[in-house]
């Protein structure tokens, strides 16, 4: 077995990248969040699951200096409700993880901060510690200071007020510390919109002004090149008919080719790695799935329907009401469909003016047909 975790540079390598080198044909798009960072005081990093956002934000932290926190992580570890000593632990550890010299500068800088300990370049923060003055002392370093949060959208778990104590740390830093800069990435694209709220009067960040960036799924070519390139890497060519078959299954989203790449590393047969790839991705859609269901059954009984074909309203609503999802106002059913869009999910598809929905991540769409 080729031992794919061992150098980082490949990739294949299936963590997320943390260097520029390391990134298959993303420069456009680190060169357009460096850009939106450096204009605008809040941005989003958009795109589906699995299609590389991680990589290049980590990338462009690597290069400007950042810091970065998993807010699904957070989200996951606080059993499903962020606590303000979450956020603060996860801020401190991210300061922490900060390489040199910066985390010395921001070692330095803290140290006037109340609720702040620096030993060295170690920081401790303590339960007095407020996030809007560690943010002031980072704007007196007099560069850029870039907070990231991943999966944003989990952040309206945080408090009682679905998030808005983050979303008002933001607009103080936005409207106060000219070099603070925040990106907020996110895969449910219509959530993250939703809950920064710019168009909403009640909102902190209402009426303010964003830069926006989306990484796009790979081409067919593309994906074929990225595939071919990830297996040349490890010593292994393949026939044009077996990229063919990858890429017509897992149509352009790095994560499940990269995935597909290293299982076939494993087996060397392709129908085995795909078939690798399926159960992995059922594994990870059962979770997504309970998530859902606590939210609504009728989420997943949607998702079901449209995976099986039932793509349409009408089909859709006697399809739920059939397996046990009771009988469900038209408002009721909209809502649910929209939500679906926003998460990522489904979205809206026409022909000959007729509009159906379909599954949004092919991968997604196999592993709902086998459920």
């Amino acid at each position: 077995m080729v031992p794919l975790l061992s150098n980082g540079g490949m990739i294949l390598n299936p963590r997320p990248k943390e260097r520029r080198e390391d990134l298959f044909d993303r420069e456009g798009e680190v060169e357009a969040l460096k850009n939106a960072i450096g204009r605008f005081p809040l941005t989003l990093l958009l795109g589906m699951r699995r299609v590389g956002k991680t990589s290049v934000l980590k990338v462009v932290l690597n290069e400007v200096g950042g810091v970065y926190i998993d807010a699904r992580a957070l989200y996951s570890a606080s059993g499903g409700w962020i606590t303000n000593g979450a956020l603060t632990d996860a801020f401190e550890r991210a300061l922490n993880g900060l390489r040199s010299p910066l985390r010395q500068r921001v070692a330095e800088a803290l140290k006037r901060v109340k609720g702040v300990s620096v030993a060295g370049v170690s920081i401790s923060f303590d339960s007095g510690t407020r996030l809007p003055d560690v943010l002031a002392a980072l704007n007196d370093l007099g560069s850029e200071a870039v907070v990231a949060f991943d999966e944003a959208q989990y952040l309206r778990y945080y408090g009682a007020r679905g998030g808005r104590a983050v979303l008002a740390m933001i607009a103080f830093a936005y409207d106060n510390l000219e070099n603070v800069r925040f990106v907020l990435s996110g895969s449910e694209v219509g959530l993250l919109h939703d809950f920064i709220g710019v168009d909403d009067y009640e909102s902190p960040l209402y009426g303010r002004v964003y830069g926006e960036v989306t990484i796009e799924p790979f081409s067919r070519e593309l994906s074929k090149e990225f595939l071919a390139a990830g297996l040349r890497e490890v010593g292994i060519e393949v026939s044009e008919g077996e990229l063919e078959r990858a890429v017509e299954l897992l149509d352009g989203i790095p994560g499940w080719l990269v995935e597909l790449g290293w299982r076939y590393v494993e087996t060397r047969d392709l129908e085995r790695a795909l078939q690798d790839v399926v159960v992995k991705a059922e594994k990870f859609l059962r979770g997504e799935l309970r998530e859902l269901e606590r939210r609504s059954r009728r989420y997943v009984l949607i998702l079901k329907a449209i995976a099986r074909g039932v793509d349409r309203w009408e089909m859709i609503k006697d399809f739920v009401s059939a397996r046990g999802g009771g009988r469900i106002p038209n408002a009721r059913l909209a809502e649910l469909l929209r939500n679906l869009e926003k998460m990522g999910w489904i979205r809206k598809v026409y022909e000959r003016d007729v509009k159906r929905y379909e599954i949004v991540d092919p991968v997604v769409l196999r592993v709902l047909r086998r459920l």
